[in-house]
């Protein structure tokens, strides 16, 4: 992610998406697992795990719909 890779000087806060090289928010997922009572505890690999899921299913789809777009020549990806 580009989040937290700025200048080298003090101790920056780095994201925790940055820090798992990805662009979804692990932070967010990790806060909807703990608020959404899916188990009562939540270890620290796991909203890591399924924010790269997420994201690596979004990007399929969007690789998917680019393609499809531009070979019926339209510049705009819509829900359909």
């Amino acid at each position: 992610g580009k989040a937290g890779r700025g200048k080298s000087g003090g101790k920056k806060s780095q994201t925790k998406s940055s820090k798992a090289g990805l662009q979804f928010p692990v932070g967010r997922v990790s806060r909807y697992l703990k608020k959404g009572k899916y188990a009562t505890r939540v270890g620290a690999g796991a909203p890591v795990y399924l924010a790269a899921i997420l994201e690596y299913l979004t990007a399929e789809v969007l690789e998917l719909a680019g393609n499809a777009a531009r070979d019926n020549k339209k510049t705009r990806i819509v829900p359909r």
